[in-house]
């Protein structure tokens, strides 16, 4: 839920409302104007907000809204009461358009859209932003309009993963000096009444779901799938079967035939096929409900779903096979679908390939956070930046996420290789709805960047998933892009940043043993100078260094730490190097190693005496 602690003290309002005139008018302003509404009033100037804005815009709402339906019941027993009041109150989704209003406050009957690109600063866009309860009063506002206005706006969160899903905003007259605003009790109360509402809601279906699924599985060994966006239950067989470029199509299936429609007859309730199989479902979302019993196994219509508009067949990638596909409905909506697997005609069951894993290999929380990001934003076909060091993984990031989510077939263009001579190629990809991966993005030559941001204008929702490595200053063209993908980027950590997944990484990057050779393992002694290393090369460095060392070995056993590199075997220093004391410190560290660790033959060898030998050793912490 949202806080309820007490506002900050709020600046005079008649000094702001003069420095909101300075600030209009392109005069320098007083010293003691708050930083952060400085900050929204540039924005709002930014996004070309018009202060004396008298009509704005009208976006059409989302053809249908489940937070709307679960807050309606809400929003519409508190209604009478706002009607002989001078307030206001305000429900927006998670983009800020406005799904319900009712009261008479005042400067808000023509606002169809919060966002401040829009309307500018205003408090339902700060408790978006913040996912805390938000107040905005008078002059902190951008628009002529609401200069008597003060409002309280706070977040609705989903119950299952905290998601903000939109706001609700009480808007009255200006209330100088009040501090918390007067409607924060009631939007607060409206906050979690609705949260409330969807968690009784979202248990209601989950449980139908579940209990789709379960009357699915009435014949052992069948490859079942339910999925309603949040949650997605496998069986056994489903799971050894399905390839993550599959599962993305169903998890796409089902978002399309589960925004909420009742289109259909509700009487039509869902058959459950007789494909099944009584084993335990795999859980990636763990729903509500679980103690309820399945129902016996009904027989299959096959006329009625092959004639009708409850079911349909879905042909799978990676010669997955086919999916029967049903929707479950709950009370005349679609909530989600079920799917029965059943592999090609001339193929047994067998699992799907196994694919390198390296890109997802890992369990510290910044690594999990990245990840996570990224494949949430990858879910829609949006433009999709990914920064981080050379090394890190972007590339092999970038290529899992396409696969995740069914875009198999990419086309690639990397940058590094030279300069992009047809840009046109681009477009040429993205008109035939393949997705388009492009690597290096700071290496674009600028005519390429420019045609980049060209395309973008045109298509802002172009299937496009670009991985940059920050280095010099990029040039305005190139920083025009960046700025442009901002809101959709996600940087991975660097690999000193996440030492712990070093282990987990290290049979994900070993080449596949030589038969008759068992696999490279490690003594802890290596693994703890292993997660020691800063690798300023990241995980291309550890994954060269895994490979000379499984194919140049000569000794049998773990890898001992004497194997490994003297840089690695010895440890950082313990201040940062400039390059010609690294490049001493490696020689000293070579010469030992050629002389077996003698320190007179060493320093001879390299014509240096071994009291500065010693001395350089000190300085170096070997």
């Amino acid at each position: 839920m949202t806080t309820t602690e007490e506002s900050p003290a709020r600046p005079a309002l008649t000094p702001l409302r003069q420095a909101r005139e300075r600030f209009l008018t392109g005069r320098p302003l007083p010293d003691g104007v708050p930083d952060e509404i400085v900050a929204a009033w540039r924005r709002a100037r930014f996004f070309g907000v018009r202060h004396d804005l008298t009509e704005p815009s009208e976006p059409l709402p989302p053809a249908r809204s489940a937070l709307l339906t679960a807050a309606r019941p809400v929003l519409e027993r508190l209604a009478p009461a706002l009607a002989s009041g001078q307030s206001s109150l305000v429900l927006t989704d998670e983009r800020l358009r406005v799904l319900w209003s009712a009261g008479s406050g005042p400067g808000d009957e023509k606002c169809h859209d919060l966002s401040e690109q829009e309307v500018g600063h205003n408090s339902a866009a700060l408790a978006l932003r913040t996912r805390r309860r938000a107040e905005v009063h008078g002059p902190e506002h951008f628009l002529d309009l609401w200069q008597d206005v003060s409002a309280v706006s706070v977040p609705v969160l989903a119950p299952e993963n905290g998601q903000v899903l939109g706001t609700v905003t009480v808007a009255c007259g200006l209330c100088t000096g009040c501090t918390p605003h007067p409607g924060a009790a009631l939007a607060e109360a409206t906050a979690t009444a609705v949260e409330a509402e969807l968690l009784a809601r979202s248990r209601t279906t989950e449980r139908v779901l579940l209990d789709a699924f379960q009357r699915a599985a009435a014949r052992p060994g069948a490859a079942v799938v339910a999925l309603d966006g949040k949650n997605r239950l496998l069986s056994d067989a489903a799971a050894g079967m399905l390839s993550p470029g599959a599962v993305a199509v169903l998890e796409r299936t089902a978002a399309a035939n589960g925004s909420g429609r009742d289109d259909t007859d509700p009487s039509e309730a869902y058959d459950p096929c007789e494909r099944a199989g009584a084993s335990e479902p795999t859980r990636t979302s763990e729903p509500y409900g679980l103690s309820e019993p399945a129902r016996p196994s009904e027989p299959y219509d096959s006329a009625r779903h092959r004639n009708g508009s409850v079911a349909f067949d879905l042909e799978l990638p990676d010669g997955t096979g086919t999916a029967h596909v049903t929707p479950v409905r709950h009370e005349g909506a679609v909530i989600g679908v079920v799917a029965v697997v059943e592999p090609p005609a001339d193929e047994a069951v067998r699992p799907h390939a196994q694919h390198p894993r390296v890109a997802l290999a890992g369990r510290s929380v910044p690594w999990r956070h990245a990840t996570a990001k990224a494949a949430e934003l990858a879910r829609s076909r949006e433009p999709l930046l990914l920064t981080g060091e050379r090394g890190t993984g972007k590339t092999a990031l970038a290529r899992e996420l396409l696969r995740a989510r069914g875009d198999l077939d990419p086309v690639v263009v990397d940058a590094a290789e030279g300069p992009v001579d047809e840009p046109g190629i681009w477009a040429t990809a993205l008109a035939s709805d393949h997705a388009l991966l492009l690597r290096h993005a700071e290496r674009l030559a600028q005519a390429d960047v420019a045609a980049l941001n060209s395309l973008l204008d045109e298509r802002p929702d172009a299937p496009l998933l670009l991985t940059f490595t920050p280095g010099t200053p990029p040039g305005p063209c190139l920083q025009r892009l960046l700025d442009t993908l901002a809101a959709r980027s996600v940087t991975l950590p660097a690999l000193r940043e996440r030492p712990d997944d070093i282990r987990e990484l290290l049979p994900e990057l070993a080449p596949k043993p030589v038969p008759g050779r068992p696999p490279l393992t490690w003594t802890l002694d290596a693994l703890r100078a292993l997660e020691r290393h800063p690798w300023p090369g990241n995980i291309t460095e550890l994954a060269h260094l895994v490979r000379a060392l499984a194919e140049h070995r000569q000794v049998a056993g773990p890898v001992r730490r004497t194997e490994l590199p003297d840089l690695v075997r010895e440890g950082p220093a313990t201040r940062q190097l400039s390059p010609m004391e690294l490049a001493e410190r490696t020689a000293i560290l070579e010469s030992l190693r050629s002389h077996g660790g003698n320190k007179a033959r060493a320093a001879a060898a390299l014509g240096i005496a071994r009291a500065t030998l010693y001395r350089k050793l000190r300085g170096y912490s070997l």
